[in-house]
């Protein structure tokens, strides 16, 4: 398996973020946060509290997939966070090229709240955490997708991560 376009998915306090960037860091890559290609109406709704809806979702998640398929062309390799809650949303990404592969970062809801609940987001409230657990539609499955514990400092996940990785490499 080629890896060229790594994706970080996973609810809202995962860390997708900040193992993205780290990933993209100690690969010397390109970081897409996902969070910047929401439109307006999508940071509102979220900011009152409102979970997104599909609708909501698909102008943002083609967005999202029209960079990575950029880059792609280009010959680029690149770490995007971005939920990708639903297959659905993965099959959009997957949509940019071969090479797209997801880091499921998985975690216990109470060790996510906890998380939450000791952080900042400019518009993502933690009382949202319930509603991505239920839209989550768990890859385990998905050939494409590696799940990884977040229950390790943020070094020991990318390690983990890249482990992971060259371990498909070897076999792919």
């Amino acid at each position: 398996m080629s890896a060229r376009a790594l994706v970080l998915m996973g609810v809202t306090g995962a860390g997708k973020t900040t193992i993205g960037r780290l990933l993209a860091q100690r690969l010397n890559v390109r970081f897409l946060e996902g969070d910047t290609y929401h439109p307006p109406e999508n940071v509102a709704k979220m900011r009152a509290g409102i979970p997104l809806t599909d609708a909501d979702r698909w102008p943002w998640l083609e967005a999202i997939r029209a960079d990575i398929a950029a880059a792609l062309a280009r010959g680029e390799r690149l770490v995007v966070a971005c939920s990708a809650l639903k297959r659905a949303y993965r099959d959009v990404l997957r949509g940019a090229g071969a090479g797209v592969v997801f880091i499921h970062l998985t975690g216990p809801e109470p060790l996510i709240a906890t998380r939450l609940a000791h952080r900042r987001h400019e518009y993502m409230p933690a009382s949202l955490l319930p509603s991505q657990f239920a839209t989550l539609e768990d890859p385990s499955g998905e050939p494409d997708v590696i799940a990884v514990a977040i229950d390790a400092p943020p070094e020991a996940i990318v390690a983990e991560i890249l482990a992971r990785l060259a371990r498909l490499t070897r076999i792919g």
